[in-house]
């Protein structure tokens, strides 16, 4: 990989970090279609791991807000969609991964963009797990389903929960892909390489978290994904 590849997707990273440090989610949704332009064979591994690290952090900073008991029921969705995200993984082409990808990012932005929010009911908990750990573990990009149920709470509980399942969830998912020779060397190299680039981002957000709301991070997260989902199918017609 070039100085300059690398460094597009540290800069990918560190936003995306920061996004999933402010509003709980959106290191997938953000990173992802960029990773996808550069190095596409780094997708999903490098991005689930960076993930892991940013909320580990984010659920030590807002541990206050943590409700354990919603998020067990999401963990136990979690389960058998990791199972399917990691066989999709295997059995999809580049190509088809790619364009889901891209599905799944716009599918996120329409969702996000009508303000649909489903009650964080335990059918409605287990039910978004499930379709967080099969995108996430399929793409990297997890969090669409799980937001759509507690984005009615407070920041720092959506941050805190959000962050507790997708800790839990990416070490499902990186078992996952481990098992199915998903997650190796190389892509663990670019990982380290990443851990500053994650570490600013988390740095950066504590800043953005006093300045701006979480509605106007989702207006930009809306606006950047939109364009590099766009960006990533039309690379696969070229």
């Amino acid at each position: 990989m070039s100085v300059v590849a690398f460094a597009v997707i540290a800069v990918a990273v560190c936003m995306a970090s920061c996004m999933q440090a402010s509003i709980g989610f959106g290191m997938g949704m953000l990173a992802a279609p960029v990773v996808a332009l550069v190095d596409p064979a780094l997708l999903p591994g490098t991005l689930i791991m960076s993930a892991t690290v940013v909320t580990l952090m984010v659920v030590i900073r807002e541990r206050d807000g943590l409700d354990l008991r919603g998020t067990g029921w999401a963990l136990a969705g979690r389960v058998p969609g990791t199972i399917a995200g990691a066989l999709l993984l295997v059995w999809l082409p580049e190509r088809g991964l790619a364009l889901l990808l891209a599905a799944v990012v716009l599918g996120g932005v329409v969702l996000a963009s009508l303000g649909w929010q489903p009650a964080p009911l335990r059918r409605n908990l287990a039910t978004a797990g499930a379709a967080s750990g099969l995108l996430g573990t399929a793409t990297s990009i997890g969090g669409p389903p799980m937001a759509l149920v507690l984005s009615g709470a407070e920041n720092a509980a959506v941050r805190s929960n959000l962050s507790a399942f997708f800790l839990v969830g990416s070490m499902m998912s990186m078992g996952a892909l481990a098992a199915t020779g998903n997650l190796h060397r190389d892509i663990a190299g670019v990982f380290v390489a990443l851990i500053p680039a994650v570490i600013l981002g988390y740095a950066a957000s504590r800043y953005v978290n006093r300045h701006l709301d979480k509605n106007r991070l989702r207006i930009v997260s809306i606006v950047v994904s939109t364009v590099g989902a766009v960006l990533l199918i039309g690379q696969q017609f070229l």
